[in-house]
């Protein structure tokens, strides 16, 4: 996956596209923060918006607006899950996993009604959904805050786009939005809204850095890569990351506890990463002490028959 570009200086806007079709990236990256190295500021999460046409901005922030008042309030006595799938990329694979997570995830822990997809276009004809954004993001997480009874439910949040080495996940919609989400954003936000119960999937180069600062008691979290290592999958074309393909295309469709789900995936990812003679990604799964107290009864609900994979594998990206 990208990742140097990210911090360093990238450039102007692109003519809008077709309304079906999600932007390209044509240029390079504008400056986000000040510093010699580009690093110093990072950890605010900087965002960057420039030249969107008007018209297009205002359509998405009413996809937004009604995909927000359309999320259901929680049960009462009943362990819910929030889902929410986010692609940060508009490299159109990542629209394409975000899409399909959110329905195999939105299946596996009951929550019809309680999730949200940001993805903007897929590139395929799909419906045009809100466009995953950092700001998106925020205003998501706050309003799952308002709805969920956080001393017992919970927020299954999957975001897959690129990653960059000692950043987190980079945000890079077409030559028109830039930004960074780093850790210490994302465990500001969670922190701050008072979101404890949280399993935490992150597809991206260089992902296991949201480990230690997003864990704790009440947390999985499931990462591509180590902090050091990239990642595989994400040639815009795909219909998967490896990430994406293992974990959530094979491992989650099945009526399988959660560790058993992520052992599965580690090991189809390495298998897949030896056949392409790549070097290991390196998968982290962390699972809180405390995790199986909201867990049990969700996995309790869990459907009990597998779902078929869909889409073209991932590792049709090794093929010559």
């Amino acid at each position: 996956m990208r990742a140097s570009a990210v911090m360093l200086a990238l450039s102007s806007a692109s003519p809008a596209l077709a309304q079906q079709q999600p932007p390209e990236h044509r240029t390079e990256w504008p400056g986000l923060v000040s510093g010699d190295d580009g690093i110093d500021g990072l950890e605010s999460g900087p965002e960057l918006q420039r030249g969107r046409e008007p018209r297009a901005m205002l359509a998405d922030q009413r996809r937004l607006h009604t995909a927000l008042a359309a999320l259901q309030p929680e049960r009462k006595n009943v362990v819910d899950a929030y889902v929410l799938s986010v692609a940060l990329d508009s490299d159109p694979v990542f629209a394409r996993e975000a899409r399909e997570s959110g329905r195999v995830l939105t299946r596996r822990y009951d929550a019809e009604g309680r999730t949200l997809v940001l993805a903007g276009a897929d590139g395929r004809g799909g419906a045009i959904l809100p466009a995953g954004s950092l700001t998106a993001l925020t205003l998501a997480l706050a309003r799952v805050a308002e709805l969920m009874d956080r001393n017992q439910d919970v927020l299954v949040l999957y975001v897959t786009a690129h990653g960059a080495p000692d950043a987190g996940i980079a945000y890079h919609d077409g030559d028109q939005g830039f930004g960074v989400l780093p850790p210490k954003r994302l465990a500001e936000l969670l922190d701050g809204l008072g979101i404890r119960n949280r399993l935490l999937l992150v597809s991206a180069c260089y992902s296991g850095t949201f480990v230690k600062r997003l864990m704790s008691d009440t947390t999985a979290i499931l990462t591509a890569a180590s902090a050091t290592r990239s990642s595989f999958g994400c040639r815009a074309e795909n219909d998967w990351t490896f990430f994406g393909d293992a974990l959530v295309n094979h491992a989650l469709r099945k009526p399988q506890p959660l560790a058993d789900a992520a052992s599965e995936a580690r090991k189809t990812i390495i298998g897949w990463e030896r056949a392409g003679r790549l070097d290991p990604s390196m998968p982290q799964v962390t699972i809180g002490e405390g995790v199986g107290a909201w867990l049990a009864p969700l996995e309790a609900r869990m459907p009990q028959t597998a779902t078929a994979p869909v889409g073209a594998p991932a590792t049709d990206a090794l093929k010559p």
